[in-house]
């Protein structure tokens, strides 16, 4: 080649480069607008799960006394945590400073505060190079989740606390436990949970076994409700818990494939096996109560359903329909057992059983998630050892029911002896609706 044709080539280059360099350029992430529609509507179904889905299928469950407080709880729950999130719990959860994979230092345990305030969040935010949708609904999606944690155990002390001590135990409770575990587990490498290797797609250790154990404690630290078990007390609205639960189904689909945190087909599988696992369950619960209870009942098979829906919800991204019908069915079944002849067995008053669904569902989901979550199994995750994966998934098991028990107890002892936490007994019986907000559900 000669002289001539060299300083040619190298003057063509010059001018190419800076085109490759801006095509470069243009070729990075931008925002996937159908990924940020389907995340926009997950995050719509999310919060639509706690109002009005919840506050229904709780609201339904208490007596007619106090319908209006469960609901009530329900909503100021959803303002708080909202307010909390945006102030510092994003941060708690996600902040990533200071965290590196293997490395186990403070921020294993809980994010930093660089995003307090949410800080740096703006409408070019994107969440990743890989998630293409605004960092902002990622925040709202996240804090969707974190409304409806503290506001399941409303459903195990129910008919006894006082308004001001549930705001205040809120509080604190989303501030020491929920924001840690959420940290642990889904904020990536240098996360304990997270390097341990623990799968938990959706929540079932974040959500689920977090909302349970604490309900367990709060029921046992506040002693069972006045007349309990010899006084009647039966749920006053079976329609609203079975609209509620109806509606925590369809929300159920924004939780589970909206964790996919793209339009994709990990999405389109969770959405899947979500479905398969809550009728498994819906109907194990309901051939299980007819079978030992003599008849299936409204309440049986809207508690299935849920039951369903939390077994599924750690192995939503990992499982395929096989195994997502085995999960469903364990849970329908040995959640029933657990609601209702344990629960007379052992004598804790979990008012709507907060702890025998969401607590043992989670426990039963995560653990079989190392289970078919293996591609031998029909799953689709990386297990390629079930033995091991079972080992972990129930390391992170322990490790949260530890956790969430203690420091939820301490919450509870403090709380309890600087305001007090329960109504008195002339409160209680004419119900926390009169006592609590002067209202009344129903006025004939």
């Amino acid at each position: 080649m000669t002289l001539r044709k060299i300083a040619g080539l190298g003057a063509l280059l010059s001018l190419v480069m800076p085109g490759l360099a801006l095509a470069e350029e243009a070729a990075a992430p931008a925002l996937n607008s159908g990924d940020t529609a389907w995340m926009l509507t997950s995050t719509a179904l999310v919060l639509f799960m706690t109002i009005p889905g919840l506050a229904l299928f709780y609201g339904g469950m208490v007596r007619s006394k106090n319908v209006l407080s469960v609901m009530m709880q329900c909503f100021a729950i959803t303002g708080l945590i909202s307010i909390l999130w945006v102030i510092y719990g994003y941060s708690m959860a996600f902040d990533t400073t200071g965290m590196e994979k293997g490395v186990l230092n403070f921020n294993s345990f809980v994010g930093g505060f660089s995003k307090a305030f949410l800080s740096g969040v703006t409408p070019a935010n994107l969440t990743s190079a890989t998630a293409l949708f605004p960092e902002a609904v990622f925040v709202t999606f996240q804090m969707t989740f974190a409304i409806i944690t503290p506001a399941l155990i409303v459903g195990a002390f129910a008919e006894r606390m006082k308004f001001s001590a549930m705001l205040v135990f809120m509080g604190i409770w989303f501030t020491l436990v929920y924001a840690p575990i959420a940290h642990m587990v889904w904020s990536g490498d240098g996360a304990l949970l997270w390097d341990w290797g623990v799968l938990d797609f959706a929540g079932g250790t974040v959500v689920h076994i977090n909302a349970g154990i604490a309900g367990l404690v709060c029921c046992l630290v506040m002693g069972k409700r006045k007349g309990y078990p010899t006084t009647p007390m039966a749920p006053h609205n079976l329609g609203y818990t079975l609209m509620g639960a109806a509606m925590l189904w369809i929300g159920w689909f924004g939780f589970n494939a909206g964790s996919a945190a793209a339009a994709n087909g990990t999405a389109g599988m969770a959405m899947l096996v979500t479905q398969i696992a809550t009728a498994a369950a819906a109907l194990g619960w309901m051939f299980a109560e007819w079978i030992f209870h003599g008849k299936p009942s409204a309440l049986g098979i809207a508690s299935g359903v849920v039951a369903g829906l939390v077994a599924i919800t750690p192995a939503a991204g990992t499982v395929g329909p096989m195994g997502a019908l085995v999960i469903g069915l364990a849970s329908g079944v040995i959640c029933y057992f657990c609601a209702t002849t344990l629960k007379r067995k052992l004598g804790y008053d979990d008012s709507l059983d907060a702890f025998g669904v969401h607590g043992v569902g989670g426990i039963i989901g995560a653990i079989l998630t190392g289970v078919f979550a293996a591609p031998a199994l029909g799953g689709f995750g990386a297990v390629t050892d079930i033995g091991a994966q079972v080992w972990i998934q129930a390391k992170g098991v322990i490790f949260t029911v530890v956790y969430t028990a203690i420091v939820t107890y301490v919450i509870l002892k403090v709380l309890d002896v600087v305001m007090g936490l329960r109504v008195n007994e002339e409160e209680e019986s004419v119900g926390l609706d009169l006592a609590q907000h002067n209202e009344r559900g129903y006025n004939l």
